[in-house]
């Protein structure tokens, strides 16, 4: 909980302090593109290095280090320097690289203290609880910034925000320092090169249905995230939304996200995963498109709730699905990790695009008066984003094949673990490691490769 003070308040309000700042589009293009592609290759680099140091030194000193950055975002609320945009791309930068490089051994933390037949109950009260917390501080955030705002000193509310968020993170710094770890070292018996790796990484891809997959839900992150950045700037700058009205939009999708959950679960189980994403790739090529209807505060939100249903039918069918495609006996997290990079590797490649789209955009309304009636040049993004939508669903469509389900292990469980949500990213869904019974010569706190299912990242822009 203490931890989610720090994630409600920089993971939904980087953008609008971004506008707070003056940022280009361009610059809003690479706030979201950079942090994103340096998270990924913290994450890889982090599980790497869990082969040769302890996990929990290395996730206490990161934590540690991440207070630091967050008081560094508030001591920039607090100064505003010429180059503050800048700065703020370089912190958002070390932010998320702090939050990926801790996930992986976390991960690996918690799997060994939560015992398995808690697991499923012990983090749905914890997604309770982190929820509550985050969506709290997450309205509080837009009263305190709208007031501030009205009061013309926006600097002081941002200021106060991440000063919240870093009390935040030196608590949970602390909280884990005082947690026991029953697997202090690391097994060189299991360790594994860099090469090694990466080459597992690059085999993994010459499986036709896994390859399909990856490169159908990496260009969705593309494209989506061309127009993700951009709707906080249509929000706060083109429609003159207050920071509390922008906080209830942002709301209203990732709480519709997390009621859904459960729907969606129950659907495809009984109609399998790609009836769900294939109704998917009807629907969200239309998402960006609903924006241009209207303008007005009640309307956005019904747009939001529809986002929310979507996406988080998407987010659980492809988490799904790339459980059932993987060929048994296969490494999991090698095939997780391999999404997960090409994932990053296209929000980097959108995002930019997306940036300088958005620049463009007042000078093409200029250029072409027909263009001159419609009610943003941010729109020119919106149908971009949803013309690639619609082309990578169109691609995806034939391809999407339903896999033979395997018969899961008696003594494993699938655990889903909402670990983040934000105002772009939606929220994020992680599987919990399970570990099947043990038997002779098993290391204690440790699963089989063959029976092993890593938590990973599923993390879907909406």
């Amino acid at each position: 909980m203490a931890s989610s003070t720090m994630t409600a308040t920089g993971d939904n309000f980087f953008n609008a302090f971004a506008i707070h700042l003056q940022a280009s589009a361009v610059q809003m293009g690479w706030l979201m593109a950079v942090p994103q592609l340096f998270g990924a290759l913290l994450q890889l680099l982090s599980a790497w290095l869990g082969n040769y140091l302890p996990r929990k030194p290395m996730v206490v000193v990161t934590a540690v280090a991440q207070t630091v950055v967050v008081v560094l975002l508030a001591a920039l609320a607090a100064s505003q320097p010429d180059n503050a945009v800048r700065w703020l791309i370089l912190l958002a930068v070390l932010y998320f690289s702090c939050i990926n490089f801790i996930q992986p051994q976390w991960r690996a933390w918690m799997g060994s203290i939560v015992p398995q037949r808690r697991r499923g109950a012990f983090f749905a009260a914890r997604t309770r609880l982190t929820m509550i917390a985050s969506l709290l501080v997450f309205i509080g955030g837009g009263i305190l910034l709208t007031f501030s705002e009205r009061a013309e000193m926006a600097w002081l509310g941002f200021t106060l925000l991440f000063s919240l968020a870093a009390i935040g993170r030196a608590m949970s710094a602390r909280l884990l320092a005082l947690m026991h770890d029953p697997d202090p070292r690391p097994h060189p018996e299991r360790r594994k090169g860099f090469r090694q790796s990466m080459q597992q990484l690059y085999q993994s891809l010459h499986d036709k249905t896994f390859r399909d997959y990856s490169f159908f839900v990496a260009g969705m992150q593309g494209v989506v995230a061309i127009s993700a950045p951009f709707f906080a700037l249509y929000m706060l700058r083109d429609l003159g939304f207050t920071y509390l009205e922008y906080s209830l939009n942002a709301i209203a999708s990732i709480v519709t996200q997390f009621l859904m959950l459960s729907f969606w679960g129950r659907f495809t189980d009984r109609f399998g995963n790609r009836l769900v994403m294939r109704f998917c790739c009807l629907t969200i090529p239309l998402i960006p498109l609903l924006w241009l209807v209207s303008a007005n505060f009640y309307y956005l939100l019904l747009v939001q709730m529809v986002s929310g249903l979507v996406w988080s039918g998407f987010t659980l069918s492809t988490a799904n699905y790339l459980y059932d495609i993987r060929p048994g006996k296969s490494d999991f997290a090698v095939y997780a990790a391999t999404q997960s990079a090409l994932g990053a590797s296209m929000v980097f490649v959108g995002a930019l695009a997306g940036g300088y789209i958005a620049a463009g955009s007042t000078q093409l309304v200029l250029a072409w008066d027909w263009l001159s009636g419609i009610g943003s040049p941010l729109f020119v993004v919106f149908c971009v984003s949803a013309g690639l939508r619609a082309v990578i669903s169109v691609w995806f469509w034939a391809r999407a094949v339903e896999p033979r389900l395997r018969r899961r292990p008696r003594f494993l469980q699938i655990i889903y673990r909402v670990s983040r949500f934000n105002a772009i990213s939606g929220v994020t869904l992680d599987w919990l490691s399970v570990t099947s019974r043990n038997r002779p010569g098993d290391i204690p706190g440790s699963s089989n490769d063959n029976e092993d299912i890593h938590e990973r990242d599923s993390d879907r822009p909406s």
